[in-house]
């Protein structure tokens, strides 16, 4: 197949040219006395389906034994997984050819558990968190057991990057959709339900010397100030979700590592199916009120930084300087606009967050006192996460406080934060449709040139904005820590920090 050069160019630049290159050796001979790496988990996965997004311990849980087509390395740049190559024809249609691996029950990965994969995803009862993208998928070819080709209704530049996702791993064909019976690095080997989940190597693995390790428990520990102690004394190796007032004394001990990124962010999502958060001047209202400097103060130890706009770092070749501030603290704007809006005395409602994670909650209270000197009355409401996330499914809130990172560093990545028009999730706004920014998206996904897109995203960055589809409140620092003899685990950057358990696959004790 041939490719226009403008499309070579935006393989290259988006890491998928990496695709080309293939491992060396297609079986693991992992490490016999590598030892068991114990690493602590922030939560207990409120689920282990494969498609769906259940928070990034179960991301963690489900990276350790599955891999998709294509995945990221430690610089975050995309790398070939269950496809060792894979290219665009001038049609668009995208060629995916598979390597020799293995399920861990020993059968091998075809065509045909791929092409199950995206079919069964696609299924309206999936629940699968990239159902909406898939759906441009219009059909999947397999000419042979190890060539897969998509064809889709419009050309997707960036239909790649939805197979590097650990929410769309390949699932062997007829396996259940929580099953972690996978082709990844790790075989599942016990489950405590809520304590813990051990995963031991995967001698089959098809990638030369790994994982590193004969093992992992991955162990609970829900507290954030008991994950810390935990890994003070010894009792894990590596811990998820260093709270931010841990994070010097982290530092500050010779015997652990603190390995930080920025990259994810703070929002506020809003229940647009009743009033008077289907209002877009309520919602920029809100905005307004809030100074968003007391929040990386009191959330994160000052290791955060104002977000006023949609979460496009100003690293990135799509940040829009001119709109860095359009949210910017204004509290007499906050009163004029909920005055426009018929709420010039205020109103009352509740706020969904957790008080399993410190910074949901200290975001939340800090959205309380300033909402109140506007006038909304904010009456808290903090459960555990899996009670947050179903919830925020449901819709059984007015405003939620929500934090993650985008699914890649691509301005597409933002589509499953903002975009009205994918199934219902706790991490978008709940009923709230956005056509525009929707339209924009696939226009945004339609094309290989550079510049084309970089005006695509301005004007979706301006008419979120305007709509306010989420309220943007920090960035903030992303860290895990580590025992001083791990090595090979890596927080990858920025907006890629959650698929940090793809490093888990290289990471050695001693």
């Amino acid at each position: 197949m041939t490719t226009k050069m403008n499309r070579r160019g935006f393989l290259a630049t988006t890491g998928a040219a990496a695709g080309t290159l293939s491992f060396l050796g297609t079986k693991g001979a992992f490490a016999q006395d590598g030892g068991t790496l114990r690493f602590g988990l922030s939560a207990y996965p409120p689920s282990f389906d494969i498609w769906t997004s259940s928070g990034t311990a179960a991301g963690t849980i489900k990276m350790m034994c599955h891999r998709g087509l294509v995945g990221y390395d430690k610089d975050g740049v995309m790398q070939g997984e269950l496809a060792e190559s894979w290219e665009v024809s001038e049609a668009g249609d995208w060629t995916f050819h598979l390597r020799d691996a293995l399920w861990h029950d020993g059968t091998p990965v075809t065509a045909e558990d791929v092409a199950w994969t995206v079919l069964e995803a696609q299924k309206p009862d999936s629940a699968a968190y990239l159902q909406g993208q898939l759906a441009s998928i219009t059909s999947v070819e397999t000419p042979d057991a190890k060539t897969v080709i998509m064809k889709t209704a419009e050309p997707q530049a960036v239909l790649p990057g939805w197979f590097a996702s650990y929410n769309m791993c390949i699932a062997k064909k007829g396996s259940e959709r929580d099953s972690l019976m996978g082709a990844g690095p790790f075989k599942l080997a016990s489950v405590d339900r809520g304590v813990s989940i051990s995963v031991v190597a995967n001698p089959d693995y098809y990638k030369e010397g790994m994982p590193k390790v004969a093992g992992i428990d991955a162990i609970v520990y829900a507290d954030e100030n008991l994950r810390v102690a935990a890994l003070e004394a010894g009792d894990v190796d590596v811990v998820e979700y260093v709270p931010w007032q841990a994070m010097a004394q982290i530092d500050d001990n010779a015997e652990l590592q603190l390995d930080t990124t920025f990259g994810p962010f703070m929002y506020l999502t809003f229940n647009a199916t009743k009033a008077p958060f289907d209002n877009p001047l309520v919602r920029r209202a809100i905005g307004h009120a809030i100074k968003r400097e007391d929040i990386a103060a009191a959330a994160f130890y000052e290791r955060g930084a104002p977000l006023e706009h949609l979460p496009i770092a100003d690293a990135s070749e799509f940040y829009n300087a001119d709109l860095a501030n359009e949210w910017s603290y204004d509290p007499e704007k906050a009163k004029a606009l909920l005055a426009e809006a018929g709420y010039p005395d205020g109103f009352d409602c509740t706020m969904l967050s957790t008080a399993q994670y410190g910074m949901h909650q200290s975001t939340a209270e800090v959205c309380q006192a300033y909402l109140s000197m506007i006038g909304v009355n904010v009456t808290l409401d903090l459960p555990e996460w899996s009670t947050r996330v179903k919830k925020g499914n449901e819709g059984a809130y007015d405003i939620a406080v929500m934090g993650t990172a985008a699914d890649n560093n691509d301005p597409d990545g933002l589509a499953n934060v903002v975009d009205g028009a994918l199934p219902l999730s706790y991490v978008r706004s709940y009923g709230l449709e956005t056509p525009e920014i929707s339209a924009l998206f696939a226009k945004g996904r339609a094309s290989f040139d550079t510049e084309e897109r970089k005006a695509i995203y301005k004007e979706l960055e301006q008419i979120a904005i305007d709509t306010a589809p989420i309220m943007g409140l920090c960035w903030r620092e992303q860290g895990y820590g580590l025992a001083g003899n791990v090595s090979g685990f890596s927080n990858m950057p920025g907006q890629l920090t959650f698929y940090s358990g793809f490093t888990l696959e290289a990471a050695m004790l001693g």
